[in-house]
């Protein structure tokens, strides 16, 4: 396996790379035992699919990465909200059930 240098000129992208690189770590590695690179393959590609579309995000106002903000808010009955599994179980969203 070959490794590339870091640029000279953007000391912030190993950080960013640490950054990512230690929540998929804690908020997903750490809750499972890992079987082999295909298990390590899968545990991950199913984080970072739930992180881009569904965990909400403290820098945009705890909304997901993909998602637009909402125009208004409307309050729902808890019969009407969907609990949604991802990453095996270990994490839950809730969201509202198709009409």
């Amino acid at each position: 396996m070959r490794t590339n240098a870091l640029p000279k000129a953007s000391p912030n992208l190993n950080g960013r790379c640490e950054r990512a690189i230690q929540t998929i770590k804690y908020e997903c590695l750490r809750k499972f035992i890992v079987f082999g690179k295909r298990h390590l393959d899968y545990l991950v590609g199913e984080f970072v699919a739930y992180y881009n579309t569904a965990r909400s995000h403290m820098q945009r106002d705890n909304l997901p990465p993909i998602a637009e903000p909402p125009d208004e808010l409307e309050r729902i009955q808890l019969d009407q909200i969907e609990v949604k599994s991802y990453v095996g179980g270990l994490v839950k969203s809730f969201e509202r059930k198709a009409a």
